[in-house]
């Protein structure tokens, strides 16, 4: 269920601050919301795959951290982000 590296590398240019920024908030949440959208997309299929429903919860529950500190440090980038992933301002 890993992405690949095309998918990444587009994934990183799209939501990086600088060039070469690949660890900051926003890509990390970026990052995470295309596997979580991935492992969504598997489990309406297998429902019985309860190893990836334990690793979908791990997931939504790191991006929900980084969320957080990215709310609580940068605003303006947090608002930004939700509007572009349409993810819930539920934090």
């Amino acid at each position: 269920m890993a992405l690949d590296t095309a998918k990444k590398t587009e994934i990183i240019k799209e939501f990086q601050r600088t060039a070469g920024d690949t660890g900051s908030s926003e890509v990390q949440i970026a990052l995470l919301s295309k596997r979580i959208g991935d492992l969504t997309e598997h489990l309406k299929i297998f429902k019985k795959d309860h190893s990836s429903r334990l690793g979908l919860l791990k997931l939504v529950g790191q991006r929900r951290r980084l969320m957080r500190y990215l709310k609580r440090t940068n605003r303006p980038s947090y608002i930004k982000l939700i509007a572009e992933l349409n993810i819930r301002d539920n934090i």
